[in-house]
């Protein structure tokens, strides 16, 4: 058996998100029915992580292991044959057998967009709208808030399990004036569930000068699930690379 390492994008416009669900449509269903067809048995997939419905990816990775003798470029072009258009394939490697998509995971870049161009047709699942102009020199002011390490929970869904830690480092967080609107780049060691979403909204209320970065380091501080009422739209959202050992 050979391990394989896939890095794939998807528009997860139509999708409840990555995770194979009963009752729901994902991505992780496709891939996996896509797989067990090429090898006429069942084959079980394993992430980097999770998205949420509607969230988007440019770099997501998950591995599986593979009886079949092909090369990274019929592995690619195969599965790419098999997939609909909103999922591609975009790179194969081999891997060592112990090689984990997860857990083997050093960081990860995230990026939110935003645009307060509302009524344009092509924008709508692809960017968050918002009509008011936003001041990004104070949203990158307020954006030193949440770098480096700290305890997230007040960032973070309730709903995820109690034993895991809510402490995470930020690396970088920039606010970057584009064509189109903003663009905030996001990298970290990892991310908790919304924990992206939630910043993000917040920045977005101070660069509507709705919050003061007084207020949202109080938020960070409470590590307090109810101290954050803002979440950003899932269509805003992209996972755009996961790092592993010996990339920059």
């Amino acid at each position: 058996m050979k391990r394989l390492k896939v890095t794939c994008a998807y528009d997860g416009t139509a999708y409840q998100g990555w995770q194979r669900q009963s009752n729901a449509h994902s991505i992780q269903e496709v891939l996996e029915t896509m797989l067990s067809k090429l090898h006429q048995y069942p084959v079980c997939i394993t992430a980097s992580g999770r998205t949420d419905a509607g969230v988007h990816a440019l770099g997501q990775v998950f591995h599986f292991d593979t009886d079949k003798d092909l090369d990274e470029y019929h592995w690619q072009a195969a599965m790419n044959s098999m997939l609909p258009k909103d999922i591609r394939i975009q790179k194969i490697e081999f891997v060592a057998d112990d090689f984990h998509a997860r857990f083997h995971a050093q960081a990860k870049r995230y990026d939110y967009l935003v645009t307060n161009e509302v009524d344009h047709p092509f924008y709508q699942n692809y960017m968050a709208l918002e009509r008011k102009d936003l001041d990004v020199a104070y949203m990158q002011e307020c954006a030193e808030v949440f770098i480096g390490t700290h305890d997230f929970t007040s960032f973070t869904s309730a709903k995820i399990d109690p034993r895991k830690s809510r402490v995470k480092t930020i690396t970088q967080l920039s606010i970057i004036a584009e064509e189109f609107g903003l663009r905030m780049v996001f990298i970290g060691n990892g991310f908790l569930r919304y924990m992206v979403r939630m910043i993000a909204q917040t920045l977005i209320e101070t660069g509507k000068h709705e919050l003061s970065k007084e207020e949202i380091s109080f938020m960070l501080g409470s590590r307090n699930k109810q101290a954050c009422r803002y979440k950003g739209a899932p269509q805003g959202l992209y996972l755009v690379e996961v790092f592993y050992g010996g990339e920059e």
